[in-house]
């Protein structure tokens, strides 16, 4: 296989990679190593194998019937598709405020006060939405690639150099499992870790777009189109362990409290790569994340303006690949509108702001992973292109677990 080809079969793999880094990495793993070392890098790898099989199964019915899990839905009855677009609507302009937030907050501490957070992340907001509607899928797959490339590198030297700083006794420390605020912060955590669930919708419409970009004639196999999302997916867990090692052993080791405002908290992110990296290397660093949490706002917009201009094709009796152009740039028009609005209007504390994201995401990543795992059991699909029993029972664990810590967390809030 040439190249070109890798890079284009594993574009809607890197994509959600850089969507994970900006929110779930950056912010969320950074600030468990901070608060608790190295005791909830468990609970990262476990939330990064439980929720695999709900992005996987976007991905494998992408590959065997050329539609999004929308149409999956669709054929469960209009019940999953309605189910899914309720839950999911409400969070989509709260999440877009959330990423422009602490976009404008590192953008803030790497060139300077030069205007307001709130304006600064509606600003960024827009200027995302201008760049998608005028570079579309290619542009989004573009960037992402060479952003990635760079935060990842610089990401892996300041694990590096931080390893010896790292109180490795934390990890057997369990004193967290009697705390309820603990308790309530792991499920804030695992709701974006790697990613909300409901990215399986959009992670599957960009596998068409990128279907669409291969070479003509050249279709992958469906092995090839699985190690295309697996590797991608290894790199995203990698990173947020990475993101909770750098947290142990900068913050953590000289008790630092992550701080709640936008600018503060983004500080204290770029201070991790300086302490490690010196002043130089951690500024490029601080670009490097500056450039994701961008990364991560243009693939957040065109995932959700994506999702409902597909959702909106399939209620008016069209096929979900056949929205226009114009039905996109309402939705994300619309929601970025919402977001301006919630920016100005609600959002004071960062960290307290994405935990009720994150929050909200992982109470319903249950019924979203429930719907995955219906669609690539009962819709049509070429049997090889279904799971095996060992890939439905890690899906079915998957829900048990997350349905159960969702009932826990309302039992403690």
């Amino acid at each position: 296989m040439s190249s070109r080809f890798l890079r284009r079969l594993a574009g809607p793999g890197l994509i959600f990679t850089g969507a994970a880094i900006g929110t779930s990495h950056l912010v969320q793993s950074t600030r468990a190593g901070a608060m608790f070392g190295l005791a909830l890098a468990g609970v990262i790898v476990l939330a990064n194998f439980l929720k695999y099989p709900a992005y996987r199964y976007g991905i494998d019915f992408a590959h065997a019937r050329g539609r999004s899990l929308l149409t999956g839905y669709r054929e469960l009855g209009l019940w999953a598709v309605l189910l899914f677009l309720l839950a999911v609507g409400p969070l989509v302009p709260i999440i877009w405020a959330a990423l422009g937030a602490a976009t404008a907050g590192i953008l803030t501490v790497l060139i300077g006060p030069i205007a307001p957070v709130p304006v600064l992340a509606a600003a960024i907001l827009v200027l995302a939405t201008c760049l998608l509607l005028i570079g579309g899928y290619r542009f989004l797959d573009r960037v992402n690639a060479v952003l990635l490339a760079f935060l990842v590198g610089s990401t892996l030297l300041t694990t590096a150099v931080v390893l010896p700083w790292v109180d490795w006794t934390t990890m057997a420390d369990f004193s967290w499992t009697g705390e309820v605020s603990a308790l309530i912060f792991i499920v804030a955590l695992a709701g974006f870790m790697p990613n909300p669930t409901d990215v399986s919708v959009p992670l599957s419409l960009w596998k068409i777009e990128a279907d669409h970009a291969l070479p003509e004639g050249r279709k992958a196999t469906l092995a090839e189109t699985r190690k295309s999302f697996f590797w991608p997916y290894v790199i995203t867990a990698a990173m947020a362990v990475c993101f909770c090692i750098m947290g142990a052993g900068v913050m953590h080791r000289q008790a630092i409290v992550p701080l709640a405002d936008a600018p503060g908290f983004a500080g204290q992110l770029v201070s991790l790569y300086k302490e490690a990296l010196g002043p130089g290397p951690a500024f490029l660093a601080g670009i490097a994340a500056l450039s994701v949490m961008l990364t991560t706002v243009i693939a957040g917009i065109d995932a959700y303006s994506r999702t409902f201009a597909a959702a909106r094709a399939i209620l008016t009796g069209r096929d979900d690949v056949s929205y226009r152009r114009g039905e996109y740039a309402f939705f994300a028009l619309l929601f970025v509108a919402i977001a301006v609005a919630a920016i100005f209007t609600l959002l004071t504390d960062l960290t307290g702001f994405l935990d009720l994201v994150t929050t909200a995401s992982f109470v319903i990543a249950p019924g979203v992973a429930l719907l995955n795992h219906l669609v690539v059991t009962r819709c049509e699909m070429p049997e090889a292109a279904r799971p095996s029993a060992t890939s439905r029972l890690q899906s079915w664990l998957a829900i048990t677990t997350m349905t159960g810590l969702a009932i826990a967390y309302f039992v403690l809030a």
